[in-house]
């Protein structure tokens, strides 16, 4: 008897914003979700909520939620997040919009401020580890 072995798919979520470098939306293992790190940006490549972190944080959890869907995973999934921020001081109000989104569930998370991200009025990046439930799809 065999085990069955893991694929490696790549994802591209639509409404998601374009890439601005070689990586895809997520890339899918097995029952592993890995999210690359999302800002706010369009579907058209602009910017959301410049100069309002809670804004650009809400979106971000929106195009986080529409990958997690694409596989079948909500926010309960979410086994780890990594945020980055461009000002540490941002941590709280980021943690609110977090909060709506994630509800009861905690995640793993580890926060780093950088210097800047891709482009410079985004005030912050997530990134997510998921483990897609039983039977979902994709």
């Amino acid at each position: 008897m065999t085990t069955p072995t893991a694929v490696r798919e790549e994802l591209t979520v639509p409404g998601s914003p374009p890439a601005v470098s070689h990586y895809t939306d997520a890339v899918r293992f097995g029952d592993l979700l890995f999210v690359s790190g999302m800002v706010a940006l369009s579907e058209q490549g602009e910017v959301v909520g410049a100069g309002d972190v809670t804004a650009q944080a809400r979106y971000v959890h929106e195009l986080l939620g529409a990958v997690f869907a694409h596989v079948g995973a909500t926010f309960a999934d979410v086994l780890k997040v990594t945020v980055y921020l461009t000002d540490i001081a941002d941590r709280q109000a980021v943690n609110e919009v977090r909060k709506e989104f994630f509800g009861a569930a905690k995640p793993a998370s580890t926060l780093v401020q950088v210097s800047a991200l891709v482009v410079p009025e985004l005030l912050v990046e997530i990134e997510a580890v998921v483990g897609i439930p039983t039977g979902s799809a994709a």
